[in-house]
């Protein structure tokens, strides 16, 4: 099945054969419909060129409704099976929660929990949408702030520390999917000495934030989108909200007639390959073990 989604894999004899430790993954999918996050994630971390071994996480307090209970069983462990092992890298993704206080959030506190782990048990975690806001507000406080209309489309991203490794082969403007209902303000991440800002927009605010010298990632947006994920979205909410327009800078010719035009694909494998390069395989010890 992953080949047929033209994911690279690995057979057992090659990887035996390298005399090298495979890198520990873990994906915490909080998004309702798991399989094709799955499949967007998987695809882009199998062209890094290292060996990844996949490990896929579920909230044992919520029962998924959009996939399949046999997929769960298959593929997906709760946390407390996974509490005493260590991971070199963790993606944790967003979730259809932003209009909700946190703390009404039902898995809220296995959420939490799951964030305290990471600090101790993963050499660099990644958090995408309403998980970066989620996480920046259990660690360092940042509040989330409403917006009258939802921020979608593609937009135009500056790295503001372009030395970064994580910016290694970027050019100086990048685009960058985004999905949200809700957002973080640039002043409250300036102000705080933790964090570190790595890229912003003048259409869509702050989009990577990095602390504990990459430890953490925060990103606002979506890189591991496909290119039909904003237009199920689209046509999924219209004439059903009065706060979704048509995605911006991302039909040909703003005509949702027309297909997507693709602009952040390498942008997109150019993070990912240098987060797992630099972030993770160069900082994480050979002895899994020695994490923390």
């Amino acid at each position: 099945m992953l080949k047929n989604e033209n994911i690279f894999v690995m057979d057992k004899t090659r990887a035996h054969s390298q005399d090298i430790r495979p890198l520990k993954i873990v994906i915490l999918n909080l998004m309702p419909i798991k399989i094709t996050t799955e499949t967007d994630l998987v695809r882009i971390l199998s062209n890094t060129p290292l060996q990844l071994d996949i490990t896929f996480m579920k909230i044992k307090s919520h029962t998924s409704k959009n996939t399949p209970i046999e997929h769960m069983m298959m593929f997906y462990k709760d946390f407390e099976t996974l509490r005493e092992k260590k991971f070199d890298g963790m993606i944790i993704t967003g979730a259809p929660l932003e209009m909700m206080d946190y703390q009404d959030v039902t898995y809220w506190n296995e959420i939490v929990e799951i964030f305290e782990w990471a600090k101790h048990h993963v050499t660099s975690t990644l958090y995408i949408c309403w998980a970066a806001q989620a996480g920046l507000y259990y660690h360092y406080g940042i509040q989330k702030y409403p917006l009258p209309m939802k921020k979608f489309g593609i937009f135009r991203q500056t790295p503001l520390k372009p030395e970064e490794p994580i910016f290694r082969g970027f050019d100086d403007v990048f685009m960058m999917p985004h999905s949200r209902h809700t957002e973080i303000r640039k002043e409250d991440i300036m102000k705080h000495p933790d964090l570190t800002p790595l890229a912003d927009s003048e259409d869509s605010g702050m989009s990577i934030i990095m602390a504990r010298e990459g430890r953490e990632f925060f990103v606002t947006g979506h890189l591991e989108y496909a290119p039909n994920t904003l237009d199920t979205e689209y046509r999924r909410d219209l004439g059903k909200r009065d706060d979704v327009d048509m995605p911006v800078n991302y039909y040909r010719d703003d005509n949702p007639d027309n297909p997507p035009v693709v602009t952040w694909r390498s942008a997109a494998d150019l993070f990912y390959h240098n987060w797992i390069n630099y972030y993770v395989y160069q900082k994480t010890p050979y002895d899994i073990k020695e994490i923390d």
